[in-house]
């Protein structure tokens, strides 16, 4: 099944998506309540919106992210994403790169919408997109194995990772990983796709074989398959549990896929800026196949308040 949350007359609901309509849950149920109520409480509440609620056309409705999600972990595990932004750097893949999948954990406040307009980050001027999907963790969990972490898993949506690259690779010279780089928004949609809807895309060694495109202004400039991952989804849930909890509406994203998944990947190749840096007016489409798509239009954003540089102590 596919759940969406969205704005209908100015009220935010939830409900349950077939076709081109969503049928709405019982009112002030929301998506994030029932996946933490448990799988089958979602189950049971999407079928009585089926029956009993009157749908709407989703040209009559504004998605929203389908849930606010608690935690965001965003993952890294396109080998050739890693490699191409090396490149621009006269780098390779760093040998830990293969020991784990590596995250960093990111702005849970900053979801938009599937087609939300994007602001520039504040200060920003090399402002890129990521081609990413995410699971969303369904039941609570520690210590997981990848067999066990299966079953942590509610679903599936779509998640374009915003990078304001310039400010990236500055803080990241600090040795704390991406900050203000990432912290202004996360596309998150247009809807959560239970599990069980993407096992018949699952290949022979584990992994989701969805293909993956993303436009800028109509234009393709990147294509990939999903089952490019070098880890699957339940090993990604399984080392975010190693140690400590994952909760129900926990977000990790993929990371970048490979093959123009991002600009910065592209200039990293290419050794220029091209394509260019997004720009206010620029519309970038993610799809992949199951999930659907989000298309966000940039947009002007602030100006950075200013602060004092460092007081010297030393």
């Amino acid at each position: 099944m596919k759940y969406a949350t969205f704005l209908h007359d100015r009220q935010q609901h939830s409900g349950v998506v077939i076709d081109d309509r969503v049928h709405p849950f019982d009112p002030d149920v929301g998506l994030l309540d029932l996946i933490e109520a448990g799988e089958s409480d979602l189950r049971a509440a999407g079928a009585r919106a089926l029956t009993g609620s009157r749908p709407l056309s989703l040209a009559e409705v504004w998605l929203l992210p389908p849930l606010q999600p608690p935690t965001v972990r965003d993952f890294m595990t396109f080998e050739s994403h890693v490699a191409g932004v090396a490149e621009g750097y006269g780098d390779t893949v760093p040998e830990e790169w293969y020991a784990q999948p590596a995250f960093y954990f990111t702005n849970p406040y900053a979801m938009i919408g599937a087609f939300d307009d994007v602001p520039v980050p504040p200060g920003c001027r090399r402002f890129d997109f990521e081609l990413e999907v995410a699971a969303v963790v369904g039941r609570v969990g520690r210590d997981l194995t990848p067999e066990q972490a299966r079953e942590h898993i509610i679903g599936y949506t779509l998640l374009n990772d915003w990078s304001a690259r310039d400010l990236q690779g500055r803080e990241m010279k600090v040795k704390l990983g991406p900050a203000k780089g990432k912290d202004t928004a996360t596309t998150l949609g247009p809807w959560l796709v239970t599990a069980d809807e993407l096992e018949p895309h699952r290949d022979s060694d584990g992994f989701l074989d969805l293909k993956l495109t993303v436009d800028v202004n109509g234009e393709t400039v990147g294509r990939d398959t999903l089952a490019n991952m070098a880890w699957t989804f339940e090993e990604m849930v399984a080392y975010a549990s190693r140690g400590t909890w994952v909760r129900p509406g926990d977000v990790l994203g993929s990371g970048t896929c490979g093959n123009g998944g991002c600009l910065a990947e592209l200039w990293g190749r290419n050794r220029v800026f091209e394509p260019p840096p997004l720009k206010p007016g620029d519309t970038v489409t993610i799809m992949a196949e199951g999930l659907g798509s989000l298309s966000n239009t940039v947009v002007e954003g602030v100006e950075p308040v200013p602060l004092a540089s460092a007081r010297r102590r030393l």
